[in-house]
């Protein structure tokens, strides 16, 4: 089975706020096998809308990551990027 990539480019606008949706969507990625591949760090932008964080996460399986991203905690952390954020996520299913 492949593994999938949360690919998330955000803005932050409120540190404080998206500070604690990382630190609570952090144990909630955990615990459906995700692990972070980048999270912030150096990166050059060449096409598009510049967000100046990116995050990659891979899960076990395109399965594993949607049932994240929709699991109660995911979603109770998410309601501290909501007003504290503009993202785009995307979920991709790796090569085989």
């Amino acid at each position: 089975m492949p593994t999938a990539l949360w690919i998330s480019h955000v803005i932050v606008t409120d540190p404080d706020s998206y500070a604690e949706y990382a630190k609570r969507a952090t144990g909630a990625i955990a615990d459906f096998g995700g692990q972070f591949l980048v999270r912030g760090g150096a990166y050059v932008q060449k096409e598009g809308r510049d967000f100046p964080r990116n995050v990659v996460a891979r899960f076990p399986s395109l399965e594993a990551a949607e049932a994240c991203y929709h699991s109660p905690a995911y979603q109770e952390a998410l309601e501290f990027a909501r007003d504290a954020s503009e993202r785009q996520l995307s979920i991709v299913e790796e090569l085989e």
